[in-house]
């Protein structure tokens, strides 16, 4: 599996972000409120896999007081490092255009609440992506001195 390149995540934030920017042209008014239940559902996720890293890292590494940690475990780890990073990137995507599109209308109360909300959620999948990230970093093998020794 390859590692996931930030600027492929960029990217994809960037264009769900310009297409709901888009939609909302002509769709923002018949829509509800944005949830800010988004905010603590992505932060939520983003502490749980920076957890998941660290205990990872230090299984890998093979820390004191720390159990190995099954091959396919990590595989696993890795995949929904990997997935989180790019869901982290759609729906950080959704959330930038919500924000792109209301912050003209700043002075009115609703626009302004959806543009605060939106940014705070924007925000968790910018973090949510990092812990990605991280958690992906962490469950790489580390390269081992004793592979050049004759055994």
């Amino acid at each position: 599996m390859k590692t996931t390149r930030p600027a492929v995540l960029v990217a994809v934030l960037a264009v769900v972000g310009l297409l709901t920017w888009l939609i909302l042209q002509r769709s923002y008014s018949i829509l509800p409120n944005v949830p800010w239940t988004a905010i603590p559902t992505m932060l939520l996720l983003a502490i749980g896999e920076v957890v998941s890293a660290v205990a990872t890292r230090n299984r890998i590494q093979r820390k004191p007081d720390t159990k190995p940690v099954e091959p396919l475990a990590v595989a696993r780890l890795a995949a929904l490092a990997k997935a989180s990073a790019y869901a982290g990137a759609v729906f950080g995507g959704v959330f930038a255009g919500f924000v792109l599109h209301v912050i003209e209308f700043l002075e009115q109360e609703v626009p302004q609440r959806d543009f605060f909300v939106a940014g705070g959620s924007l925000l968790a999948c910018v973090l949510l992506i990092c812990a990605a990230l991280f958690l992906e970093y962490c469950c790489r093998i580390p390269e081992d001195d004793r592979d050049d020794q004759p055994r």
